[in-house]
């Protein structure tokens, strides 16, 4: 069987975090917000991830990897593994920079645009949607929310 419990980690500890923990709360409202940009996008083929690397390379010039990866919090190997598929459907082109031939350049080809374009309205529907639920609650929450992330990134 298991062994007691130390002090430090009780059940009531479990309670306490389970309640005031900010990291767990954004974590859950990160994968409840997903689920629903997920469900709007799946007619598309989309996942709510997909529409924000999309939308990220929407520019008029294709960015570097570095940049993009930064947009979107993501670590350069993770970026990679999220283009991949993208570039299989033939929505996004790599290509080498020609500054810096070590570097990449990651750009949306025509049928990402137009595939772009068509999530734009879906994501408009469901962010409004949202954007009213959290409007009444909301206490300042998109700028909490927004200072954290920006936090996370010069670390």
């Amino acid at each position: 069987m298991s062994k007691p419990v130390s002090e430090g980690a009780t059940h009531a500890t479990t309670l306490e975090i389970r309640d005031h923990c900010l990291c767990l709360h954004a974590q859950r409202a990160a994968r409840a917000l997903a689920r629903r940009f997920d469900a709007a996008f799946r007619p598309l083929g989309l996942t709510s991830g997909q529409f924000s690397l999309l939308n990220a390379l929407n520019r008029p010039e294709p960015p570097g990897m570095g940049a993009v990866a930064s947009v979107l919090g993501l670590d350069r190997t993770t970026l990679t593994a999220a283009l991949k598929p993208l570039q299989r459907r033939g929505l996004v082109g790599i290509a080498e920079d020609p500054e810096d031939r070590r570097g990449r350049r990651v750009g949306l080809t025509d049928g990402g645009r137009a595939l772009l374009a068509l999530a734009v309205p879906v994501w408009r529907e469901v962010h409004g949607a949202i954007d009213r639920e959290v409007e009444a609650a909301e206490g300042g929450l998109r700028g909490a929310l927004a200072a954290l992330s920006s936090q996370g990134t010069s670390r």
